[in-house]
C-alpha cells in the first residue's frame, strides 16, 4: 500500500515545465514543442491527443526515461518537487515517482508475480523483513493474491497490466504516470480498476498523470485534459470535461456462402493446463466477427491456436488462409521501413500500398523503422502489413489499442470495405463502441468455454449476458447509421 507521505505545500508544483523541447537523435524535428505546464499535487491529469503526438514521450519525460535513456535532445525547463529534473541522479526520482507502462512486458524480468515484486523490493533496498507484509498488502489492494504464484507470461495482457500496476504501487510512489492503463482489460474490469484508482487516489492523496484515448469509462475521475496536437504542441489545457461516445458508420452486412472458417471441437492445453476447452464455431466470408470476454477467458489464444502459434490438443480448422495481427505488433516486423514493412508480402501493388498507407495516416512516417513509431502506429502497421498481404481471413487482436478517434474510424471503414470484398475478419477487442460498429456477431468466451455466438442486437439487449462477460452496453448503439455515406 501507499505511504501516506506529506503533502507538498500546494503552491509548489510536481511537475513544471516551461518552453520544453524534445526529440530524438536521429530526428530532424521536434517530438515536444514548447510545453509549458504545471501539475500540482494530487490533481488528476490526463493526456490525450492523436496517435505519435508525443504523449507517452511526455509521460517518459516526467520519471526521467528520457532525456538519457534515449539519448535525446532536451530544451526548456523540467522541475521535478522543486528541483531541476538534472540535478537528480539516476534512478532518483524514481522513489516518488512510479510508472506503469503502456505494454506491461517491456517492464518484467522475473518468471511469477511475486518473484516480481520482490525484485522490485530489492531495487528499493527494503529489508527482506519487511518484504512479506508489503507483498501481501499489494496482492490484496489489487485482488491478485490468487495469481501470487502463477507466471507471468502465462497470464492474459489483462492480468499483465494489473501486475504491473501492483508494482508501482508497491513503490508507495507519491505520482503515479500510467501510459493507455486500461487498453488490455475489459469494459467491466476497467470499470472496477478506475473505481479502485479513485478510492486509492483519495485514501493517499497521489497524483495522476494517465495517457489514454478510450476516456469515455473514466467519466469524472479526471480533473484536468492537457491536449496534444498532432505535432506535439498543448493544443488545450483546461478542465476536464466527458466527451459524447463516438459514433461510427456502420457497414451494409453482406455474408456470402460457403464458410471461409470452420472450426470443430478445437481446444489447446499448454505445460498440462487447459486453455480453451472444446469448441465450434463457423464464419461466413464477407463476416466481421468479434471475440469478447473477461480478462484472461481465453479470446487471444483462441487466435494463436486458429494460426498454428498454440498447438491444438484436439479439433480441426479448416480455413481459406489465415493473417495474424498479435497484440504486440513488433512480432511481426521483418524490415528496417514501414513503407518496406506493408509491401513485404508482395501480394498488393505500390498503388496499393501507398493507398492503405494514406488510409491509416501512415504516410508521414513511411520511412521511419517500425519499432521507432508509437505504440498506436505500431498496430496500423501491422494491420497495415496483413490487409496488403491480402488473407481470406484476418485475426486481428486488439487493433484498437493506442488508437485515436480518426485512427479508429479509418480503421473501421477499412474493415467494412475488406467484408465487403468477401474477406472474413474475426477481432478480439473490449472497446464494444468499435465492436458495434463493425460486427455482424459476437463471439463469447469465458473460462476457455465458448458460450454462444449472437447477433449484435440480441446481445446488446440481453443484460445478464453481458454482465457476465464483464461487458457494457456500447454507448450511443441505437443512434449509428445502418450505412456508410
Amino acid at each position: 500500500m501507499p505511504a501516506q507521505k506529506k503533502v507538498m505545500p500546494v503552491h509548489e508544483p510536481v511537475f513544471s515545465l516551461k518552453n520544453t523541447h524534445f526529440r530524438f537523435p536521429d530526428d530532424q524535428e521536434n517530438t515536444l514543442k514548447d510545453l509549458t505546464f504545471d501539475i500540482f499535487p494530487g490533481e488528476r491529469v490526463v493526456i490525450s491527443g492523436p496517435s505519435g503526438s508525443g504523449k507517452s514521450t511526455l509521460l517518459y519525460l516526467l520519471n526521467r526515461l528520457y532525456p538519457l535513456n534515449c539519448d535525446g535532445i532536451l530544451s526548456g525547463s523540467i522541475r521535478m518537487f522543486g528541483k531541476r529534473a538534472e540535478d537528480y541522479t539516476p534512478g532518483e526520482i524514481n522513489y516518488r515517482v512510479a510508472t506503469v507502462f503502456q505494454d506491461p512486458d517491456s517492464q518484467f524480468c522475473m518468471p511469477t508475480v511475486e518473484a516480481e515484486l520482490a525484485f522490485t523490493l530489492e531495487n528499493l533496498h527494503v529489508p527482506f523483513t519487511e518484504m512479506e507484509s508489503r507483498i501481501t498488502d499489494v496482492l490484496s489492494l489489487t485482488e491478485l493474491t490468487p495469481m501470487r504464484h502463477a507466471v507471468i507470461q502465462s497470464l492474459s495482457g489483462g492480468m499483465k497490466q494489473r501486475v504491473a500496476t501492483a508494482c508501482a504501487l508497491i513503490m508507495k510512489p507519491e505520482v503515479l504516470l500510467l501510459d493507455e492503463p486500461i487498453s488490455h482489460l475489459d469494459p467491466y474490469t476497467a470499470k472496477q480498476f478506475i473505481t479502485w484508482l479513485d478510492r486509492l487516489q483519495k485514501q493517499f492523496g497521489l497524483t495522476v498523470v494517465a495517457v489514454e484515448h478510450r476516456l469515455d469509462l473514466w467519466e469524472s475521475f479526471f480533473d484536468r485534459g492537457i491536449q496534444l496536437d498532432k505535432d506535439g504542441r498543448i493544443l488545450a489545457d483546461q478542465r476536464f470535461v466527458q466527451r459524447a461516445a463516438m459514433t461510427f458508420p456502420r457497414r451494409v452486412t453482406s455474408l456470402r456462402e460457403p464458410f471461409s472458417l470452420r472450426v470443430s471441437g478445437l481446444s489447446t492445453s499448454v505445460n498440462g493446463k487447459s486453455l480453451l476447452h472444446p469448441l465450434s464455431f463457423s464464419v461466413k466470408r464477407g463476416e466481421v466477427t468479434v471475440v469478447a470476454g473477461p480478462n484472461g477467458s481465453g479470446k487471444s489464444t483462441l487466435l494463436k491456436t486458429l494460426c498454428g502459434i498454440y498447438k491444438s490438443s484436439g479439433g480441426t480448422v479448416e480455413s481459406d488462409g489465415l493473417g495474424y495481427v498479435p497484440q504486440s505488433p513488433e512480432y511481426l516486423f521483418l524490415t528496417q521501413r514501414i513503407k518496406d514493412e506493408i509491401a513485404y508480402s508482395a501480394s498488393s501493388t505500390p498503388a496499393e500500398v501507398q493507398n492503405l498507407m494514406e488510409r491509416l495516416r501512415l504516410t508521414d512516417i513511411q520511412n521511419a523503422h517500425p519499432f521507432a513509431v508509437s505504440h498506436g502506429q505500431k498496430r496500423r502497421v501491422a494491420i497495415a502489413a496483413m490487409l496488403a498481404d491480402k488473407r481470406q481471413v484476418l485475426l486481428m487482436d486488439e487493433p484498437t489499442s493506442g488508437q485515436d478517434a480518426a485512427a479508429l474510424q479509418a480503421l473501421a471503414r477499412l474493415i467494412a470495405e475488406r467484408a465487403n470484398e468477401g474477406i472474413s475478419i474475426l477481432i478480439v477487442t473490449h472497446d464494444m463502441e468499435f465492436a458495434a460498429a463493425v460486427a455482424d456477431f459476437i463471439l463469447l468466451i469465458k473460462d476457455g468455454r465458448l458460450t454462444g455466438k449472437f447477433a449484435c442486437k440480441e446481445l446488446w439487449a440481453n443484460e445478464e449476458l453481458l454482465e457476465s462477460h464483464h461487458l457494457l452496453v456500447p454507448k450511443g448503439v441505437k443512434l449509428r447509421a445502418e450505412s456508410f455515406a
